[in-house]
């Protein structure tokens, strides 16, 4: 691998648009594309920049070496696989929430059948008390499960 896949396969992995990189080194989209491409090679100030944004050895951009690309490789799969786990946790989280939100309101519809059928409530005021347990149940189930996650990262 060369220096121009090198500074775009690092660029990349750090998910960093050529205007991104462009402004972190005081340079134009342009200059980051022709290094990219091949077309040119970054100045010796530039270079050191680059080792310092990307956290590699100057030696690491100038010298080819396979075991540099597989750990390129290895470090976006790595984030990318973070991504998709963050992903996950959040569509888990979201799908708990709806879960528990309607299991909540379910339960007290079934209280207000109950005491309907039973007892022959029919009171607006009834309803209106029981949605509002309901609610709050709903907030403080959020409120709890939103503290426990954020904790459990931590």
């Amino acid at each position: 691998m060369n220096i121009s896949e090198k500074i775009l396969k690092l660029r990349k992995s750090h998910n960093l648009s050529q205007e991104d990189l462009a402004e972190k080194l005081n340079v134009s989209r342009q200059s980051i594309s022709k290094w990219e491409n091949g077309q040119s090679i970054p100045e010796t100030e530039k270079l050191i920049e680059l080792s310092e944004i990307f956290n590699v050895s100057i030696d690491y951009l100038l010298k080819s070496s396979e075991i540099d690309e597989i750990s390129i490789r290895t470090e976006i799969l790595e984030k990318q696989q973070k991504e998709l786990m963050e992903k996950e946790r959040k569509n888990e989280r979201v799908r708990f929430l709806i879960l528990s939100s309607i299991a909540t309101y379910l339960i007290t519809a079934a209280i207000y059948i109950i005491g309907k059928v039973y007892f022959e409530v029919w009171n607006p005021g009834v309803i209106l008390s029981e949605l509002a347990i309901a609610t709050a149940i709903v907030i403080i189930i959020n409120l709890k499960y939103n503290t426990n996650t954020n904790t459990s990262k931590d």
